[in-house]
């Protein structure tokens, strides 16, 4: 069990919150939160957005039942923390760009303290947030509300893109490492799937991926993949 230490509203259902208990993590990496008895079935998937020394935060949007039970936490209000899950993002050397999209910048916040200088790209369809927790870390932030943040990333100039936003901004970074290695420039794009999830250990397969390899889980394989790896079916 963990202890909700806060629990903010930062934008139209969008909250951060910071719990006490939890075992670390790595970048890229997910606990399953609970706060309910046996309705909603399912636990919630939530990526980590930082860790500290007493907890792990996050940072997630009300899009169902379970994250509105969420929303609704107080300080002092305990929930199941499962965790953490998943394969993540790499440590990386070279130039590394953070591009998220929406609550898809959720677990970009934990990859820019563990890779300081990192150009920060953060898109959003409508109301901002967040985004001056991330200016401390970035070596050049670049915020886009209400157009296409992946126009304002140059692919051939990074080493190493993590991406993690909407199913159409993922596809888009994959056609644009394939664009920028055409054009020469070989850039590893890493992609972090927000595939539906039930078990998050690996046994139910509700969030198998399409690869080139044939089927692979996103709670136990990723959810990060290489782009190249990941076989989008529109």
């Amino acid at each position: 069990m963990a202890t909700v230490t806060s629990n903010e509203r930062l934008a139209d259902g969008v909250y951060h919150l910071v719990v006490e208990g939890g075992n670390g993590g790595a970048m890229g990496q997910f606990y399953m939160l609970r706060a309910w008895g046996a309705y909603p079935l399912l636990s919630r998937p939530l990526s980590i957005h930082q860790v500290n020394d007493n907890g792990v935060e996050f940072l997630y949007h009300v899009v169902g039942e379970g994250t509105q039970i969420l929303a609704g936490l107080n300080p002092g209000d305990e929930l199941q923390l499962e965790g953490p899950f998943g394969s993540g993002f790499p440590q990386v050397e070279g130039k590394v760009a953070l591009v998220g999209g929406g609550i898809g910048i959720a677990p970009l916040y934990y990859c820019a303290q563990e890779l300081p200088d990192s150009d920060i790209y953060l898109g959003f369809s409508r109301e901002p947030f967040r985004t001056e927790a991330f200016r401390p870390l970035a070596a050049e932030l670049t915020v886009d509300v209400g157009g296409l943040i992946l126009d304002s990333v140059d692919f051939t100039a990074y080493d190493h893109i993590f991406v993690c936003g909407p199913h159409p901004m993922l596809k888009a970074a994959q056609l644009k490492g394939i664009a920028a290695e055409t054009a020469g420039k070989r850039t590893n794009v890493y992609l972090s799937l927000e595939n539906r999830m039930a078990c998050g250990i690996g046994a139910c397969l509700v969030c198998s991926v399409s690869c080139k390899d044939g089927q692979r889980k996103a709670c136990a394989d990723g959810p990060v993949f290489l782009a190249e790896e990941v076989l989008f079916h529109d």
